[in-house]
């Protein structure tokens, strides 16, 4: 079993890393993305030109006074103000930018920007593509299959809406799963999360979502399901308290999801429908928690957090970024243990996520072979994806 002695924590100062490429090609070309998206006047269109410059080749510097997180972000960022971008952690470094990219929109500050969804443009579009309506149309034969084999097919769908990233799509494109010795799902523990939620039993399941739009739809659609057939009482969906990583699911985008839902033809709106009712009656209830904008591991979370975790019967941990700071943001052996490196988590978990970064833990040696075998960028390229889970 390896520990964090073993594992360095991901920098981004290495040429031609992954982590690298994220900062100095991907965070440039979503400032331009933004920058486009709305008609922001003269100060936005400053403060976001200084941004690009800065984390191209400036030094990290503080919140100003006035932000009204200054003192968390002070204490968050102590040790890496003044430092270079790259040579401070992946994970913190990825948070503060888009603290800084809100910060330069004027999404916290007094004014006519105050409160708007920087990224609510592209996940409006990505909501109301073609392929999401192709994939809601698909809904109307997968409830009709027996239970068991919608329940197999609406879990490995809510798997792979995860490739459906904004903030991925804006350097690559997300292939289709597939090809090679290696199977496109790198574990599979899908029977052992369905043994955690069987059928009448008193469960609560708890969904932490990641992305909204195209995979918030089949987290919703998955949840509609385990209500409906009674494998949770209640469940709980726990988004972000503003926009973060470009795609990232707030309440806002939940009650948009549930719109389209309801506005679309078929089983989707019965779906949609039955997630209001549910909502309405406490079935399910949307949570917000402030630790989901910190650029910190789970280990560290609050112990409100913890005790929420605690209660549900099993948590969900959905998404690329859920799952680096579910096991932490360092370059663990792929053999390393999940179990080992969840095993503070106060209750069940499972990891539903398509690679997209550098970080991987709970392969066997020989799905790591083949997968090295097959392809450099396997953990980055969003083509494989897991299912893993600790009891």
């Amino acid at each position: 079993m390896s520990d964090a002695a073993d594992a360095p924590v991901i920098l981004s100062d290495e040429p031609g890393s992954f982590s690298r490429s994220v900062l100095a090609e991907r965070h440039p070309a979503l400032i331009e993305k933004v920058r486009d998206a709305f008609p922001y006047g003269p100060e936005q269109h400053r403060a976001l030109d200084a941004l690009r410059d800065n984390t191209a080749e400036g030094v990290i510097t503080p919140l100003t006074p006035t932000a009204y997180d200054h003192d968390r972000w002070q204490a968050w960022g102590r040790e890496y103000f003044g430092r270079s971008w790259f040579e401070v952690p992946f994970l913190w470094a990825e948070s503060y930018f888009y603290r800084q990219l809100l910060e330069a929109v004027g999404y916290f500050t007094n004014g006519p920007w105050r409160g708007i969804d920087p990224f609510r443009p592209f996940k409006h579009a990505e909501l109301h593509s073609p392929e999401a309506d192709a994939e809601l149309a698909a809904l109307d034969n997968i409830l009709r299959l027996p239970v068991e084999e919608q329940a197999s097919a609406l879990v490995h769908g809510s798997l792979w809406g995860n490739r459906a990233d904004l903030g991925f799509r804006v350097t690559a494109e997300g292939a289709e799963p597939g090809g090679g010795e290696a199977p496109p799902l790198v574990a599979d523990d899908a029977q052992a999360l369905w043994s955690l939620l069987p059928g009448g039993a008193p469960a609560t399941l708890c969904v932490v979502a990641d992305n909204a739009g195209r995979e918030l739809i089949p987290d919703l659609i998955l949840i509609d399901h385990v209500l409906r057939h009674r494998r949770a009482e209640r469940a709980v969906l726990q988004v972000k308290p503003y926009p973060y990583y470009v795609s990232d699911a707030t309440t806002a985008d939940v009650i948009d999801a549930l719109r389209h839902l309801i506005r679309a033809e078929g089983a989707a709106t019965e779906v949609g429908e039955r997630l209001w009712a549910a909502m309405g009656d406490g079935r399910l209830t949307v949570r917000v928690h402030d630790f989901f904008r910190a650029p910190l591991p789970y280990a560290e979370m609050p112990d409100d957090l913890r005790r929420e975790f605690a209660d549900a019967t099993l948590t969900v941990m959905k998404g690329d970024l859920n799952y680096r700071r579910l096991v932490g943001d360092r370059m663990w052996p792929p053999t390393t243990s999940f179990a080992a490196r969840t095993g503070y988590f106060p209750g069940p978990v499972a990891a539903l996520r398509t690679l997209k970064s550098d970080v991987i833990v709970g392969l066997d040696e020989r799905t790591e072979t083949a997968l090295n075998a097959q392809e450099n960028t396997w953990r980055t390229s969003g083509t494989h994806a897991l299912i893993q889970v600790r009891r």
